[in-house]
């Protein structure tokens, strides 16, 4: 399956017009509850947004005793209003709020926001008002944002319901956040900066309306081309996972996540109420949704720009032009780091660039000018001789600026230049804008600048205005090179449905069963690594001894050396009390570790007789199940060395083959798994194929809790599970 076809597919199943935000994004009439002729009130404010911003639709302020607010007509309650209006905004006290809304449920209006705070975010009290809102909302139909959110901003109606004014035209990046602050208080910074946002919205608490609606009304949006999402925590990181999957082939996701630390997670759900989970649940499931993370709310709204406004990269050479060599050595660095190479260009091509450069000036990539005052080299030339060479992918530029230097320099050229004015030293390097700023399209080449002068230089302000990433500093440039980059490898993915599951086991069924019915909460090796033979998982050879005769017969027909292990439901964790015996050579020494086990028990138990298995490259696997993620998959470096380097990555099951392939190799110490010193390649097939079949295992069966396999021994080529524990969920 293409990308295009999903992309098809998304838009035939799910149209954006189906999709609950779209008569709340796009309303023809509002109704407004908190408003007033005050304008130190937070409601007035918001209302003063949608009407000096242009919204063309009707707007109705609802208020107990003022007659007229902000110009306009006041009435009383929703039954007094001459239409039913499509959108109701509350910015009123919480306890207000659920009988209001109410109201507007009988007349029929089925999409609200609530700006309101004073909800789940403030405790037991907080939570049953909302409870009480959420039924409201749902026995009349109503689909609502918040509460406890700062609304939308929807820039092509236009409108902004937001407590600041947004200025400007419509953009491109797509913005969902679960803080409000950075849909409004953002707008000025970002209008600095030249970004500018198709849709913005401010998604509170998520009592009804959440961030994966946003996510998907985003992912159907034909203004927005890219998505930047600010997450504390999710309720449902499964339904979001299948959302972010639907929409990344085609349209790039940026996201930021606050959550994974103890303050962050306190703080977030002081805040909006979040459910946060651990960072290491996170990082794994923005890979598997090709979602790139950053770390910064400025990464976010860079790196969503430039996937917003750029075309794909579609190699890795990367050229850097500068006017000085730090910019053009630190952007060379981080598009290195990042994946991307920085080729030397061909004899040809730097010839082309001699006659434009100093003597002394770099040609071989980076390009450094140096010392060179004639813009039209840096913005025009030297860019349309590197991008039409056809040996470059993308291009970096640092260093363009014209009215902005000019300025800078003025108060030292004026008495050298007879006291000229300003405005008439500015207007002799006046420059035509034209050719520079058509190269990108011209080429079919992303392009992004930096320099250190802001929007009162002419070059920033007009590459901003035209969609061209202009950031302020060389390695914000670089960096969005990177993410375009890494967005590349994401489009270059093959497609993958997700894996069927197979039938569920009758075998592990009756085991499993059969467990719970003497109340045990912990299966024994045995036990586990019959539930996982019955899914195909490779375990090691072994059979169960209940007497000393039965386990000198077992290892006679395995074959020594061979390996003992007390197996018993009470006594998981075996190492350190005397209950495994290894390296076993004979029949006396089978016998003798039979009687030691015993004893160390303390009582007669059955004991696990294994072939000794050798391999010097030991993994561990398994899955944990974690509130709003399900059963999550884990793997990493195992054996002894498992919980002191702790060099794991986390996956939501189900896996598909290619995902199950790519957590293998996710791990810092992947180059295990080639050829290493003398050993063969692993099995990554065989390997991936364990984790597939653990998630798989996990969801046919929810009484399980957590899988333990530990170590995965890779034997020659071949990964084996030798040893596993499964612990079942209480009843």
């Amino acid at each position: 399956m293409t990308a295009n076809s999903i992309n098809k597919s998304l838009h035939k199943k799910n149209h954006a017009l189906d999709n609950p935000l779209e008569q709340l994004i796009n309303p023809r009439s509002i109704a407004f509850l908190g408003a007033s002729n005050n304008p130190m009130k937070m409601g007035t404010i918001q209302a003063l947004s949608i009407i000096k911003d242009g919204f063309p639709g009707q707007f109705y302020p609802l208020h107990q005793t003022e007659k007229e607010v902000l110009g306009y007509r006041a009435y009383q309650s929703a039954f007094d209003l001459p239409e039913v209006p499509d959108l109701v905004m509350f910015v009123l006290p919480a306890h207000l709020v659920v009988e209001i809304l109410e109201d507007f449920g009988k007349i029929g209006t089925k999409r609200a926001i609530v700006i309101t705070a004073g909800f789940r975010e403030t405790g037991e009290k907080g939570l049953q008002l909302e409870e009480k809102l959420k039924e409201v909302a749902d026995r009349y139909g109503i689909r609502f944002l918040g509460p406890n959110c700062m609304g939308i901003l929807n820039t092509s109606l236009p409108l902004n319901v937001t407590v600041l004014p947004f200025k400007g035209q419509p953009g491109l990046l797509g913005m969902v956040s679960q803080s409000g602050t950075y849909i409004t208080q953002s707008l000025d910074y970002l209008a600095k900066k030249g970004i500018r946002f198709s849709k913005a919205i401010s998604v509170g608490n998520e009592a009804n309306l959440d961030i994966t609606d946003c996510l998907e009304y985003l992912g159907q949006d034909e203004q927005t081309k890219a998505i930047a999402l600010y997450i504390e925590g999710l309720k449902d990181a499964r339904r979001f996972l299948e959302t972010a999957r639907r929409i990344t082939p085609y349209k790039p996701v940026v996201a930021q996540y606050v959550g994974g630390s103890s303050a962050g997670a306190r703080a977030g759900s002081s805040h909006t109420g979040a459910m946060a989970g651990p960072d290491y649940l996170y990082d794994g499931l923005f890979k598997q949704a090709g979602i790139l993370r950053v770390h910064s709310v400025e990464e976010l709204y860079n790196q969503g720009w430039v996937l917003a406004t750029q075309p794909p990269l579609q190699g890795r050479r990367i050229a850097v032009l500068t006017n000085s060599g730090g910019p053009g050595t630190a952007m060379a660095h981080i598009c290195n780091q990042g994946g991307l190479e920085i080729p030397t260009f061909s004899a040809v091509l730097q010839e082309a660039i001699g006659p434009h450069v100093m003597p002394f000036a770099s040609t071989g990539n980076p390009v450094d000018l140096t010392v060179q005052l004639e813009t039209s080299v840096l913005s025009s030339v030297l860019p349309e001789l590197i991008m039409k060479s056809g040996e470059i992918d993308g291009l970096v530029i640092h260093g363009l600026m014209g009215e902005g230097f000019m300025k800078a320099l003025y108060p030292h050229l004026t008495d050298l230049l007879g006291g000229i004015s300003e405005e008439d030293l500015i207007g002799q390097f006046k420059v035509n804008m034209e050719t520079p700023l058509s190269l990108p399209a011209k080429y079919g080449l992303p392009v992004i600048f930096s320099s250190f002068f802001g929007r009162e230089d002419n070059f920033t302000a007009a590459y901003q205005d035209h969609n061209i990433p202009f950031f302020d500093g060389p390695e914000k440039a670089a960096s969005g090179m990177v993410a375009l980059h890494h967005y590349n490898l994401i489009r270059k993915l093959a497609l993958e449905e997700t894996n069927q599951l197979p039938p569920q086991s009758a075998a592990a069924v009756k085991i499993i069963q059969a467990a719970l019915q003497k109340g045990q909460h912990l299966l024994d090796e045995h036990s586990s690594k019959q539930i996982l033979a019955a899914y195909g998982v490779p375990i090691s050879k072994d059979a169960l001894a209940h007497n000393v005769e039965e386990a000198v017969a077992f290892a006679s027909k395995l074959g020594c050396p061979v390996v003992l292990k007390g197996c018993s439901a009470e006594l998981a964790h075996k190492t350190g009390h005397g209950l495994i015996h290894l390296g076993l050579e004979s029949e006396a020494a089978v016998q003798e570790a039979f009687d030691s086990i015993i004893k160390a028990a303390g009582q007669e138990i059955p004991v696990l007789v294994s072939k000794m298995e050798e391999g010097k490259r030991e993994f561990m696997g398994g899955m944990v199940r974690y509130p709003g993620f399900g059963p999550c998959l884990v793997f990493g470096l195992g054996g002894v060395y498992a919980e002191a380097l702790r060099d794991t990555v986390f996956r939501i099951a189900p896996l598909s083959a290619q995902e199950a392939r790519e957590m293998t190799t996710a791990v810092r110490s992947a180059d295990m798994l080639q050829g290493f010193r003398g050993l063969p390649p692993v099995d990554k097939d065989a390997l991936a194929g364990i984790l597939q079949a653990t998630g798989n295992l996990a969801l046919l069966h929810p009484e399980i809790a957590e899988i333990d396999l530990n170590p995965i021994m890779i034997t020659g080529s071949d990964p084996l599970v030798v040893d596993a524990l499964i612990v079942l969920r209480n009843q």
